[in-house]
């Protein structure tokens, strides 16, 4: 059993409605980082389980040392320039989830979201295929993104930047100004 459908995490560093160019393989990929509480324990419980069933598929009971984790501790690891990870992250587990098909990205009432229409920050649910690798002595359990259930607006984790609309003073009625007005 490798399918793991999690309760409510949030995202960071989200591509997987649009994607991007692997610069390491050249492969567009879509993709999202998960931030999971600790709190979660079914979540967590059962991605450490797909992880598991994903080994023993792999390699049966001789499973390589030092296998690569696919959680990560929030309140341990650092950023590459060796920072911390940042509140977000405290008291959570985070992973790297991708793909190289656009997962389907539904709202709670099962309707497709626009491209854009979720930010890094918000919450969801996500389905996850485990699957273990083996690759130029890299060995490790790495999760597949299927699927994204929107569940609920997030505080923006995109470093503070303000919306152009804030930044020019643009309330959402002044938004909807047609170009005729403009004349």
């Amino acid at each position: 059993m490798t399918k793991v459908v999690t309760g409510k995490v949030r995202v960071s560093y989200w591509k997987a409605d649009t994607g991007e160019t692997n610069k390491l393989n050249q492969k567009h990929e879509f993709g999202t980082q998960i931030i999971i509480q600790k709190s979660d324990t079914e979540t967590v419980s059962a991605i450490k389980a797909a992880a598991k069933s994903a080994i023993v598929q792999k390699w049966g009971d001789k499973a390589p040392k030092n296998l690569r984790n696919p959680l990560r501790d929030g309140d341990t690891e650092s950023k590459q320039d060796g920072s911390p990870m940042g509140p977000a992250y405290e008291g959570c587990y985070f992973m790297n989830v991708k793909s190289t098909k656009r997962p389907g990205i539904v709202n709670t009432k099962g309707q497709e979201m626009a491209d854009g229409a979720i930010k890094s920050g918000d919450y969801v649910r996500v389905s996850l295929n485990a699957f273990a690798y083996s690759n130029a002595g890299n060995n490790g359990v790495s999760l597949g993104l299927n699927n994204v259930l929107f569940v609920e607006e997030g505080e923006s984790l995109g470093g503070g930047r303000s919306s152009a609309a804030d930044d020019f003073g643009i309330t959402k009625s002044a938004a909807t100004v047609s170009d005729d007005d403009w004349a």
